[in-house]
């Protein structure tokens, strides 16, 4: 598990740029829960998906 996704962090999708930028609400093990701006809560399987964690303020 990448030890940066914890809660509070702010990610983006790699292949969904459209749901914008996401914070990260729960992570237990591979499955991290992210609320993201323009598609709700989605539980993301980091064994499949690589999140990218951003500074909010630059995006």
């Amino acid at each position: 598990m990448d030890d940066t996704l914890v809660p509070g962090a702010w990610v983006r999708h790699p292949t969904q740029t459209d749901w914008g930028l996401g914070q990260v609400q729960s992570a237990i093990r591979n499955r991290v829960t992210v609320n993201f701006e323009h598609a709700g809560k989605v539980l993301i399987d980091t064994d499949v998906i690589v999140l990218t964690v951003v500074d909010p303020d630059v995006g």
